[in-house]
């Protein structure tokens, strides 16, 4: 496989050009991973409280002998259930880029959680009827310096358009920012040999929203207001990654005592 490599640096991933490897992009959920998540402070801090009551024996006991186990184990709870929606939503993934690739699956082969998803993709693909144009490919943008790989490009209903498989709770208004950059890149890199061909113009995007009691196709709204703004977070990005390291100088005056560092002085 000739796909585009990839690397995690600073919590990010970077998308490595294949015709020259000194050439790294910051990957579209990256990108998008710049929006304010004030909510999962909160989420966080209840995943720690959910796990103490409901493991309290088990807690208590570790407070006695290792109160920095405890304090480990507690505050990693909030980890250990993204990890566990994550693995089964990559499951799920790889399983859906399978079944639509046409190929069939040994039911013994699925892994009893990921069977109820399994079994509504085929339903989708039995109802919508999508035609798929591109599967699991790398879109990349010259022009403003992204990369990110889409679920597929179908046409639906005699329309094209990028879709993305969702396995969460519900489907976020983020995902409207991720199509967008999809649609405006300005080319596939695809998988099988490297080549690079034109992004297909479409006319929206929607989810595929997988549960395990149902599923759902939403649209979504992913048009050049929304690359928009989508534009304005890559240049958060730029901000984050190295542009606020040098907008505050040295001091060219002071005076009394003053911690380095800090603001504050000496009473």
């Amino acid at each position: 496989m000739a796909g585009v490599r990839t690397l995690k640096r600073g919590g990010s991933r970077f998308y490595i050009d294949p015709d020259d490897a000194h050439i790294k992009v910051p990957g579209v959920t990256s990108i998008v991973g710049m929006l304010p998540k004030d909510f999962l402070t909160f989420w966080a801090a209840k995943e720690a409280a959910t796990a103490a009551v409901d493991n309290w024996d088990i807690v208590s006991e570790l407070c006695k002998r290792d109160p920095a186990g405890a304090i480990d184990y507690l505050k990693g709870a909030h980890r250990r259930k993204s990890k566990a929606a994550t693995d089964l939503g990559s499951a799920a993934h790889d399983l859906f880029e399978r079944l639509a690739r046409g190929e069939r699956i040994n039911p013994r082969h699925i892994h009893v959680d990921v069977k109820p998803h399994v079994r509504w993709f085929e339903q989708f693909l039995q109802e919508v009827q999508p035609e798929f144009l591109h599967l699991e490919e790398t879109v990349w943008s010259d022009e403003h310096r992204y990369a990110g790989s889409f679920d597929a490009i179908a046409k639906v209903d005699g329309e094209t358009v990028v879709l993305d498989w969702k396995t969460s709770k519900a489907v976020y208004d983020s995902v409207a920012l991720q199509l967008s950059a999809y649609r405006y890149a300005d080319r596939i890199i695809r998988a099988s040999d490297g080549e690079s061909l034109p992004v297909p113009e479409m006319s929206g995007g929607a989810v595929l929203h997988v549960r395990p009691e149902g599923w759902q196709f939403v649209p979504v709204e992913c048009g050049p207001k929304v690359f928009e703004a989508f534009k304005a977070l890559r240049e958060v990005f730029d901000w984050e990654a190295d542009g606020k390291k040098k907008v505050v100088g040295r001091p060219i005056a002071s005076g009394g005592e003053q911690e380095t560092g800090t603001s504050r002085r000496a009473a």
